[in-house]
């Protein structure tokens, strides 16, 4: 029993010790996002999918719950947003070429189609970010309309 007491305490001191330790928050600026906005133009309700259900991860403009303060859980978020940034930031829109906005898309459209998008881990905290049918309908033709876009931007001439 004895070692039992002992072993809680140490890790009730581990757990202390390791709440002084923090990941490099996600914090950008809403300008990244607006550069991404005004090239793609989604509508409203678009854009209000992409701020509920993408940016958080997919941005440099993270909203962190209260939950997030907790070492180790911020290092488990800290990990899904780089992971997410490394494969669609909308921050660096700007710096992607009209090939390479085209193919990001295309993903964006495949990622939402089959739901693998918002993750399950992140709509169990974010009931709001799930997806319905109908948003999932409206992002599709939205993302579709901008691929056109692109095809006809980077056809050489």
């Amino acid at each position: 029993m004895k070692l039992i007491k002992k072993a809680l305490w140490l890790v009730l001191i581990v757990f202390i010790i390791a709440q002084f330790f923090r990941p490099e928050k996600n914090t950008g600026n809403s300008i990244t996002i607006n550069e991404f906005l005004e090239d793609t133009n989604p509508p409203e309700q678009v854009q209000a999918i992409l701020k509920t259900s993408c940016y958080d991860c997919h941005s440099d403009n993270t909203e962190y719950p209260w939950y997030s303060q907790i070492t180790p859980v911020n290092f488990w978020m800290a990990e899904h947003i780089d992971n997410g940034k490394k494969h669609l930031n909308l921050s660096k829109w700007n710096s992607y070429s009209v090939k390479k906005k085209d193919h990001k898309i295309e993903e964006l459209i495949e990622v939402v189609e089959d739901k693998s998008m918002p993750l399950e881990s992140y709509t169990w905290a974010h009931a709001e970010a799930k997806l319905s049918e109908a948003e999932i309908e409206s992002v599709k033709e939205w993302a579709q309309n901008l691929r056109i876009k692109y095809s006809l931007m980077a056809k050489p001439e």
